[in-house]
Formats: structure tokens, sequence, C-alpha cells
């Protein structure tokens, strides 16, 4: 299990880096972005985001 997990983190990695490898002038916007939305919508962001993760890992399985 640890494996499939170091796994993941690594592929997250992957994935995270490819906006500021491939456009940092938008990435450094978006992130600018980010910092003015408020606690509360970025809550439901994270909600929605963990909800569909949730939900595709249990479509491929």
């Amino acid at each position: 299990m640890w494996h499939e997990l170091a796994m993941a983190f690594c592929l997250m990695l992957v994935i995270e880096g490819i906006m500021p490898f491939l456009a940092p002038h938008r990435w450094r916007n978006m992130v600018l972005l980010l910092g003015e939305v408020d606690d509360n919508t970025m809550r439901y962001i994270g909600l929605g985001s963990m909800l569909t993760g949730t939900a595709l890992l249990y479509l491929i399985n």
C-alpha cells in the first residue's frame, strides 16, 4: 500500500508541475487570483475537488 501511495504522490507532483512549466505567467496570475478568494469559497472548491476525486476513484475501481 505504501508503494502505491508514494507513486500517487509522485504523479500528483508531476501533474502539479505541468502548468508552472508550460505557462509560468498564467500560473502566477492564477495563484494571485486565488489569494483574493474568500475562505468559504475555497472550502467549497476543496470539497468539490475531493468529491470529484473520490467519485473518479470509485469509477476506475
